[in-house]
């Protein structure tokens, strides 16, 4: 599946655009930076001829465009891989993902990912790109994922986490007695010598999470964090760099008579504006099996 091809006329109020910004507001469904793909790849065409994405408009002029298909979707196989569905409309999907289930496919995972899984339950989401997933979760961290099933939809999803308007919240357990909530506004890069693992860089891209505490235990503390913006392992690095690493991190933790087979990270609410009703919903996800054993123990243990 693919996006048909389109012919429409510029409008003259919108004389005097660049091609990229005239049909940025005339296709609203399409991001930008997609347009701007079609474009550079010729795919656009003014009056029968293709030109650049700064060509000035002068309105009145025929604009055909043949979409290109998004790779990243169509080499992506659907496999019947169990889904747990918190909702799903006609514009998006609500997933509760598992530990140790890969996001997207990727080096060393090709397969077996939730993006083969929602093909298969979905296969509309092949015209989509990235099979509609607009935002991540690490292989080893639970909880809800929405996954757009239209390029409208997508393109709205991506415009909230730009204006991180999407509330997404996480249950964390983190290492030590954490004495107080508060923010961390530090920004994130790679890390310079690990090139697996990202850092507190200064000149990484901005970067903020605000905390709260839960329940203090003897060697660690449960905390409800919320992301204000999207980094990657932003919790887990914000959270290391304050000396308060994740129980169970691999990447970011440090040596603890707390024993767990992750890192303990939940991401427990999510909150945005529907694509298609542009009413505020919200889903809640419970703790998983194994996160909520470890604090039963840690509660016993006191």
């Amino acid at each position: 599946m693919s996006n048909p091809p389109r012919e429409l006329t510029i409008p003259a109020e919108l004389a005097g655009l660049r091609l990229d910004q005239a049909l940025a507001r005339l296709l609203p469904e399409h991001s930008r930076s997609r347009i701007r793909t079609w474009i550079d790849a010729g795919r656009v065409t003014v009056a029968g001829e293709a030109v650049a994405a700064k060509q000035k408009l002068f309105g009145g002029e025929r604009v055909a465009i043949v979409p290109l298909p998004d790779p990243r979707s169509s080499a992506i196989a659907a496999q019947p891989l169990p889904l747990s569905i918190v909702h799903e409309d006609s514009a998006l999907i609500v997933v509760d993902k598992p530990a140790g289930l890969v996001v997207h496919p990727g080096s060393g995972h090709w397969d077996g990912t939730l993006a083969n899984a929602l093909l298969h339950h979905c296969p509309q989401l092949a015209s989509v790109a990235r099979a509609g997933i607009v935002h991540r979760l690490d292989k080893d961290t639970s909880g809800l994922l929405v996954v757009a099933k239209t390029p409208t939809a997508q393109t709205d999803l991506v415009r909230q986490l730009q204006a991180r308007t999407v509330r997404r919240e996480y249950l964390a357990l983190a290492q030590g007695v954490v004495a107080r909530g508060g923010s961390i506004d530090a920004p994130i890069a790679r890390h310079p010598l690990k090139r697996t693992s990202m850092a507190v860089v200064a000149s990484g891209k901005r970067a903020v999470t605000h905390f709260e505490v839960r329940e203090r235990f003897a060697a660690c503390t449960l905390l409800a964090c919320r992301l204000e913006t999207g980094r990657t392992h932003q919790i887990r690095v914000h959270l290391a760099s304050l000396r308060h690493p994740l129980v169970g991190d691999p990447a970011y933790g440090r040596r603890s008579s707390i024993a767990f087979h992750r890192q303990a990270l939940h991401a427990w609410r999510l909150g945005l504006t529907h694509p298609a009703t542009q009413q505020h919903v919200h889903w809640e996800s419970p703790l998983p099996a194994d996160f909520a054993s470890l604090l039963e123990a840690l509660r016993r243990a006191r």
